[in-house]
């Protein structure tokens, strides 16, 4: 009988500075205890995974000893054929974890085709609850929780993303549907200015930054208030640090 595919999540960045039991107001007690006790992930990261449950080890005494835990990594280089072996363990009747390296697997994460290949297996799949940098996001801008849709990073070249930008706000006018999408964070500021020139004064534009830690900043306002802003020299403090941007025209 196939094992248990468990989607844990993982934190959003350090929390290290969050007291004793630094992942507690982010991954729920259960979530950890059900983490120790596997001794099988499917990770991006295999060194990153490691570091995640020497916290984990923390509170909950884990199956084996860290260096005995097998990790196997999937990230976006993975090549398609090779998702049945890191299946493999869990079809045989092992249980197993997919982690993300931040939030929750298979949303803006690779591991999407391997649990649609699980189902295609018979194997069970159970997500953990944990955080989520898009839904956290969405609640905490003010623009509509009712309809949105990410759409992961827009294009590096400056005209492309000028006219994704330009077509996201008119779905965003008329559907009334809140747009989101990410970029690496050393470009925060280059999408924040493609945004504010692009899209019209009114439409609201919302940055999210360190999400869940004790860093965070949320500001939300229209597209010509942070024109304003920037031309004054109040960049928000952004730099290398991950960003989730929403916009929702008026």
């Amino acid at each position: 009988m196939p094992g248990i595919l468990y989607l844990i999540p993982n934190t959003l960045g350090s929390t290290t500075s969050l007291g004793i039991d630094p992942l507690a107001h982010v991954i729920p007690t259960e979530v950890q205890a059900i983490t120790a006790r596997l001794d099988y992930f499917i990770a991006e990261n295999a060194k990153t995974t490691r570091a995640f449950l020497k916290l984990i080890a923390a509170q909950h005494p884990l199956a084996k000893p860290l260096q005995e835990i097998r990790i196997d990594e999937l990230n976006v280089n993975t090549p398609a054929p090779q998702l049945p072996t890191l299946l493999a363990p869990i079809k045989a009747g092992l249980d197993g974890g997919l982690i993300s390296e931040a939030g929750v697997p298979a949303v803006a994460d690779p591991g999407a085709n391997l649990v649609r290949l699980a189902h295609q297996q018979g194997i069970q799949v159970r997500p953990l609850v944990g955080p989520s940098s898009l839904l956290l996001a969405v609640m905490a801008s003010g623009l509509n929780g009712q309809s949105f849709a990410f759409n992961g990073y827009l294009p590096t070249d400056a005209a492309q993303r000028a006219k994704r930008i330009k077509a996201l706000e008119d779905r965003s006018r008329q559907e009334r549907q809140t747009q989101l999408f990410i970029e690496t964070p050393y470009r925060n500021a280059t999408l924040l200015e493609a945004l504010i020139t692009n899209c019209k004064p009114g439409t609201l534009v919302c940055t999210a930054t360190d999400l869940s830690l004790s860093t965070e900043i949320i500001t939300t306002q229209a597209a010509g208030k942070w024109k304003q802003d920037l031309a004054a020299g109040k960049t928000p403090d952004f730099h290398k640090r991950p960003t989730v941007f929403l916009l929702l025209a008026e």
